[in-house]
């Protein structure tokens, strides 16, 4: 403090997602409970994202071609968009169809090929 008939002061900066109490007797109640909460997900982007997971495991197993290195980067996107989104875009579920649809000889076989297939065929209702 400075000289005796100054007043205290009191800086506060940038507040963010906090809750702050200056003075006597207060009481300071935060309810935003959502910071840094992962968005929850319907079942059928949960099932997709279990199939993404899965499939994406199995694509280490097989040959790597072009067209599964394609999709693999696909089914990468698509796990990172449910991860932070909480599902994934009409537009990210089109273009894992396609390379889906473009890597089929290789993923037919696997039965989490398949499950994507289904997952994503569910989802954008085809």
């Amino acid at each position: 403090m400075g000289k005796p008939d100054e007043q205290p002061s009191v800086h506060v900066g940038t507040v963010n997602n906090s809750a702050i109490g200056i003075g006597n007797g207060n009481t300071v109640t935060n309810t935003n409970t959502n910071v840094g909460a992962v968005p929850s997900r319907d079942p059928a982007q949960e099932e997709l994202l279990l199939a993404v997971r899965e499939l994406r495991a199995d694509l280490d197993r097989l040959l790597a071609t072009e067209t599964t290195t394609v999709l693999d980067a696909e089914l990468v996107s698509t796990e990172e968009e449910i991860e932070a989104a909480g599902q994934a875009t009409p537009g990210r579920l089109a273009r894992l169809r396609d390379a889906l649809t473009a890597a089929g000889p290789s993923v037919e076989v696997l039965a989490s090929g398949a499950a994507a297939v289904a997952a994503v065929g569910a989802l954008l209702g085809g």
